[in-house]
């Protein structure tokens, strides 16, 4: 293990705008090379000033995000893109040495003179590619696991966030040589370009589509990536569920930034009974709230025209097949507001196959709301769609949670609150099938971004390559057979064994 590498003066204050991406890579790749595999107190250190490049400007980072969306309350940004990323990091940071120790494997073996162990090494220049809906969270907290794994990281928030991508290139030299963390920006080229590099991983958090796009460019180069996407994520609310309690956390969970969270619940089956008192309940909440939405800086706008247009065209297409809309709009104010990109809180009944919502992920403020009279109907639509990156479970952990958490699958399952998991620095993130492969967070993001190399050493008296090599003898034909035997036998006597239970 190398000692943590000096910044010299020379190093600092070099911004990535004065090369290529593909030139950054290979300046990356050439100090990895030159410096080998870095120490415990090397990455501590990386951690931590990547923990300081955002704690000591998160001020201009919250203003820089409320310009990008035009309106974005302060405090969410600080919670969810600055302290949010803190959790994960500090656990990275104290975890970290133990985590790199080669591990030893089965000590029957090593008494029998066979040595095994596993290295837990970095695989070089990982790429980073960020979302815009929390540009800082999603790109710091993989950054970090990279670095606990001793990499060197590219960093590519997304350009939809302009703004506070450029707060991040401008003040990343005065913490980070480029040789350890360049910040990709737009003036370097697009996204697809970044998913062209060859580097050692590729890390995108984003949708599915774009996702598809990604791993297929870095494909052709046979760079491993991670996919963190999205999906419609469903919420069961139980037969014996508290319905206010119920409505409550999903009004909430739902107006998440704007609804602009791949966590965000997207639609709800609700016993059918229980469904009017629902849909009242949540709407009493959003007007609880938002008692004004267009000027109201603590409703976050939907990010860009596209999006406005896109989530807008959902309700009407719904509307104009058959759905049932409730809206909450205060007194006065005219929404859908296409200058301030605000769209009113909506809840959906009454839809159906056929209509473009059943099918889209909203990523805005839309709740859909179904009935349902057994849980196999809820299943049933559930199995029938793309596993999603999250499911919600309202009520007990009882028989009917397990069944419908062993019916169905999704990156993860939440019960009475909103991205619980998030919280726990050991338990993984991330999703599975069209909603996302591999994960990150605690010991999970380590591992995405280490080599596990097998080290294995014989002192046995007896060498596999000579009983493996020919010429093979009678005697070697004996043990052939005689290794098939034992199988045998050892496999009926678990066949047997599963009989009786």
């Amino acid at each position: 293990m190398t000692k943590p590498a000096e910044i010299t003066p020379a190093d600092m204050h070099v911004s990535a705008d004065q090369h290529t991406m593909t030139e950054l890579v290979e300046i990356q790749r050439a100090a990895f090379l030159r410096d080998g595999i870095p120490d415990a107190k090397t990455r501590i250190d990386r951690i931590v000033r990547l923990s300081a490049l955002l704690l000591d400007h998160s001020d201009e980072i919250a203003q820089a995000l409320a310009a990008d969306f035009g309106s974005r309350p302060r405090e969410l940004s600080l919670m969810a893109d600055v302290a949010g990323c803190m959790v994960d990091l500090a656990h990275q940071r104290r975890s970290v040495a133990k985590w790199m120790k080669e591990t030893k494997t089965s000590r029957a073996m090593g008494v029998a003179g066979f040595k095994q162990s596993v290295r837990h090494e970095p695989l070089g220049v990982v790429g980073i590619m960020g979302p815009w809906n929390f540009p800082l969270q999603l790109t710091f907290v993989p950054a970090g696991s990279a670095f606990a794994a001793g990499n060197r990281v590219l960093l590519r928030p997304s350009s939809i966030t302009a703004r506070t991508a450029d707060v991040i290139a401008e003040y990343a030299p005065d913490y980070f040589s480029i040789e350890e963390l360049a910040v990709i920006t737009s003036r370097h080229g697009g996204g697809s370009d970044f998913a062209k590099l060859k580097v050692d991983h590729m890390f995108f958090t984003g949708s599915p589509e774009v996702g598809a796009s990604v791993a297929s460019e870095a494909g052709k180069n046979l760079v491993p990536v991670t996919l963190e996407l999205g999906g419609k994520n469903p919420v069961v609310v139980d037969t014996d569920a508290d319905i206010a309690t119920a409505a409550r956390f999903v009004a909430n969970a739902r107006m998440v930034n704007g609804g602009q969270v791949c966590l965000c619940p997207d639609y709800v089956f609700v016993p059918e009974d229980k469904v009017d008192e629902f849909v009242d309940k949540v709407i009493a909440r959003w007007t609880e709230i938002f008692p004004t939405i267009v000027d109201n800086p603590q409703f976050t706008a939907t990010i860009n025209e596209k999006n406005f247009n896109r989530i807008v065209g959902l309700i009407d297409d719904a509307v104009s097949l058959g759905a049932t809309k409730r809206q909450v709009v205060p007194a006065g104010e005219q929404l859908p507001d296409a200058g301030r990109r605000k769209i009113a809180p909506t809840v959906l009944t009454g839809v159906k196959a056929g209509m473009k919502i059943e099918e889209d992920e909203v990523f805005g403020p839309v709740l859909t709301v179904y009935p349902y009279r057994n849980l196999s109907e809820a299943i049933g639509h559930i199995t029938a769609n793309p596993h999603p990156l999250n499911m919600y479970w309202c009520g007990d952990r009882n028989d009917r949670f397990e069944r419908l958490a062993d019916s169905t699958r999704s990156g993860a399952i939440n019960g009475n609150d909103f991205a619980l998991h998030l919280f726990g620095p050991e338990l993984p993130f991330g999703g599975v099938g069209r909603s996302g492969m591999g994960g990150y967070h605690g010991k999970t993001g380590f591992d995405t971004f280490s080599h596990r190399r097998a080290v294995a050493f014989s002192s046995m008296p007896v060498s596999i390559a000579e009983l493996m090599a020919p010429p093979f003898a009678k005697r070697d034909s004996k043990v052939a057979d005689g290794q098939i035997a034992m199988w045998r036998k050892l496999n009926a006597r678990a066949a047997k064994k599963l009989r009786k239970k």
